[in-house]
């Protein structure tokens, strides 16, 4: 009977064992999945003057509170083509709804619209549609990039930043774009299809700068927009290619341009 109890006691020991080992496994193996280099860059079309924009702009703010450790990188571009219908957004551009218009070319869509999100520059539905932005979000971040990028603020001064990048595993057809954010801001809006309401955004691109990748690494100088602070801005780079629009890589400027 003294044997039996030994017996019993000895597998409960290996099991417990064997369990403990299983646990430490699965640590590890969730931090080689961590250090899987997987990214997801989500592009976000909008506009004030669009009246179903604002759900989008909302979650776009909750993903970006969520994953604030997570290489996941929102961009949110403000079109142009609805100021004509009463109300001007300050943070519009002609060049964010070419952009948009450019991806529309990338992905063969017959017409652009908003709210519309893009995510690593392959995938697009409307932008409201969390469940779509979130399974997105989950497959990119499981998936190995296939190129690195390393930015990094060498230099600042009134008005204008140098940054320093170094970039892997690109082809002739990469390029560099940089995209100066600013992370919120708030609108009251007095006309148009949001009239009376006030609005609030999330990493607003104020500037975008494509550079010719013709050396793996190097410098450039980034002019900075009216009002911006190391505190309430940063500065994302990504890496596309322009024959596809894919995104291989994208990374945030390390070294924060402060006392600008």
């Amino acid at each position: 009977m003294r044997s039996t109890k030994i017996f019993i006691l000895a597998a409960f020991l290996t099991t417990a064992a064997l369990g403990t080992k299983t646990v430490i496994g699965a640590k590890l193996l969730a931090k080689i999945n961590n250090e899987n280099k997987g990214f997801a860059v989500v592009e976000l079309f909008t506009s004030e003057g669009c009246s179903s924009c604002p759900p989008a702009d909302a979650l776009v703010a909750k993903i970006e509170k969520e994953n604030k450790d997570m290489p996941v990188y929102i961009l949110a571009y403000h079109v142009d083509y609805w100021n004509r219908l009463g109300w001007k957004d300050a943070f519009s551009s002609a060049d964010y709804s070419k952009r948009q218009n450019e991806y529309a070319g990338y992905l063969h869509l017959q017409q652009i619209y908003t709210p519309q999100i893009i995510v690593n520059g392959k995938t697009e539905f409307v932008g409201s549609e969390e469940g779509t932005l979130r399974n997105a979000i989950k497959t990119n971040l499981q998936t190995a990039s296939p190129a690195q990028l390393s930015l990094g603020v060498s230099a600042a001064a009134k008005g204008q930043a140098t940054i320093k990048y170094s970039a892997e595993g690109t082809d002739k057809n990469t390029i560099l774009l940089i995209a100066v954010l600013q992370k919120n801001a708030q609108t009251k809006v007095e006309r148009g299809e949001n009239g009376g309401r006030t609005l609030s955004h999330v990493q607003i691109v104020r500037k975008l700068q494509k550079v010719a990748l013709n050396t793996k690494s190097g410098s450039v100088n980034v002019s900075l927009p009216n009002g911006y602070n190391a505190a309430g801005w940063e500065i994302v780079g990504i890496l596309q290619n322009t024959s596809t629009g894919a995104i291989a890589a994208a990374a945030k400027a390390q070294g924060a341009a402060a006392n600008i």
